[in-house]
């Protein structure tokens, strides 16, 4: 990985974690890792698919029902989060011509604009509440609300700011419609992952360098996956013999969630980062060192379904941070409806320019 560049781990960066999410419009918020797989051919996804597409046009968000959460979209298009992403994109590169420190204020009306313009995904909980905030006029300080769910935002500022605190601090600010001591720390550990990737860390290195500079919680987490993972490639052991050995693997590392439906579904698969950010840690492992690891990770974890938007935007991040952009796959490059678009918004930041 020596001869990649840090241009195209950057570019690598962002592209991972687009692609990575417009894989998942398909089978976001689809719990049923066994009904995505048929649905697909009894193979891994190959192609971008549009939401619901060969599972009846909808998704089973379990407590939240059988529905279409991104009635906007087509295939080789975004969920939430990967809009979110490009928002933050178009925001810096609006500013790229004089740099200076992320600022939720400045943002905000590019934010809302694009809220009220033909969004086309699911808007979150969060996000209806921060913008209910926002017209009652409540100042930056007070906005968002408690929801634990893990909504990365920042892939562009790797493009933008060459330190690790400004970067981290573009992670948390951007995931303003949040207030939760876990969301906000799920997007600065993988803030602080990428960046050290983005700089020559092997990903394995960087997990637990920055694990070490956060609390106990993510601490835990990451050892959580890092055991996992262990498990799920020993040979002998009963996961590493399931053909749905990642969907299993993703699954026992969270607690039942009682949804108060006749369907309790395990955290791991769900937004709360207790098992985004330790799922999207175990992609990220188990797949760095593999032949087309970037491919193979990004195409599990969509399979896995549940909220696999949320993990494979770090998934993205980070393997695509280590592999560089050429890693993607080129017929996922040349469907993606916005690639033409955000790479000339890229190119205009500091780090590209």
């Amino acid at each position: 990985m020596d001869n990649i560049s840090k241009k195209d781990r950057i570019k690598g960066t962002f592209f991972g974690a687009i692609v990575a999410d417009a894989l998942c419009l398909g089978s976001h918020y689809e719990y049923d890792a066994q009904k995505i797989y048929n649905a697909y051919g009894n193979k891994p996804i190959e192609k971008y698919m549009s939401p619901g597409e060969m599972m009846g046009g909808q998704t089973h968000g379990i407590g939240w029902g059988e529905r279409n959460y991104h009635p906007g979209k087509k295939a080789g298009g975004t969920t939430d989060y990967g809009d979110y992403n490009i928002v933050v994109l178009e925001h810096l590169a609006s500013t790229a011509d004089a740099p200076r420190a992320f600022n939720v204020t400045d943002l905000l009306p590019h934010w809302m604009k694009r809220l009220e313009n033909g969004w086309g995904s699911w808007i979150c909980t969060m996000t209806r509440e921060t913008y209910g905030q926002v017209k009652q006029g409540l100042p930056v300080e007070r906005l968002g609300g408690l929801s634990n769910a893990m909504a990365i935002r920042h892939a562009a500022a790797h493009a933008y700011y060459d330190s690790i605190d400004e970067v981290v601090d573009v992670a948390r600010k951007s995931m303003f419609t949040h207030r939760d001591f876990h969301a906000l720390g799920g997007g600065e550990f993988f803030a602080r992952v990428t960046h050290r990737v983005i700089n020559g860390e092997t990903p394995s290195n960087a997990i637990e360098s920055s694990a070490l500079e956060m609390d106990s919680f993510f601490q835990d987490k990451v050892a959580q996956a890092m055991e996992k993972v262990k498990e799920a490639t020993d040979e002998n052991s009963a996961l590493s013999k399931e053909i749905f050995a990642d969907d299993l693997a993703i699954t026992s590392m969270a607690r039942l969630w009682d949804v108060g439906r006749s369907e309790p579904i395990k955290v791991g698969k769900a937004s709360p980062t207790e098992g985004t950010l330790p799922g999207a840690v175990y992609f990220i492992l188990k797949y760095e060192n593999e032949k087309d690891g970037l491919k193979k990770a990004l195409q599990q974890n969509t399979m896995v379904g549940g909220d696999n938007a949320s993990r494979g935007i770090a998934i993205g991040m980070v393997l695509g941070a280590y592999n560089g952009v050429n890693a993607i796959p080129l017929v996922w490059r040349e469907t993606l409806d916005e690639w033409d678009y955000c790479e000339k918004l890229l190119n205009r930041l500091p780090l590209l320019k």
